[in-house]
C-alpha cells in the first residue's frame, strides 16, 4: 500500500535544504505554506514560511539573501515555477503556486565557465 499523500510535501522539502527556514509569513498568520526555494549558482535550497498571498518578489528576496549574499542584482535573476517564469508581482496562490511547491531562481543571462 502506498504512503498518503500528505506525506509528499513534508519529504520533499527536506531534500537539500539548508537547516533553517525562512520566514516571509507574519507570525502567527495561516494558512502557512511551505516552499522550497533552489538557485542553480548555489546548488543549495532553503525552505520558506509563507501565505498564499505573499509576493513571489518577497520570497525570492529571502532566499536569494540566505542563498546568493554576493548577488545583490535581484533583476538579474528570474523565479520559475515548473519551468515556467512566472510574475514576481504576483500572489504565489496567483501564479499558481500550492503549499510544498518549489520555486527555482534562475540567471537571466547564462554566464561563460572560467
Amino acid at each position: 500500500m502506498s504512503a498518503p499523500h500528505d506525506s509528499a510535501p513534508a519529504f520533499a522539502n527536506t531534500l537539500r535544504v539548508r537547516p533553517e527556514v525562512l520566514r516571509v509569513a507574519p507570525e502567527g498568520s495561516a494558512p502557512v505554506w511551505m516552499l522550497r526555494v533552489q538557485a542553480a549558482e548555489a546548488w543549495d535550497a532553503v525552505r520558506v514560511a509563507c501565505t498564499p498571498e505573499s509576493l513571489v518578489r518577497d520570497v525570492k528576496r529571502a532566499a536569494m539573501a540566505n542563498l546568493l549574499p554576493d548577488m545583490p542584482d535581484l533583476d538579474g535573476h528570474a523565479v520559475k515555477l515548473r519551468g515556467a517564469e512566472v510574475d514576481e508581482s504576483q500572489s504565489l496562490r496567483g501564479v499558481g503556486a500550492q503549499n510544498a511547491s518549489t520555486l527555482f531562481l534562475a540567471a537571466h543571462r547564462r554566464r561563460p565557465l572560467k
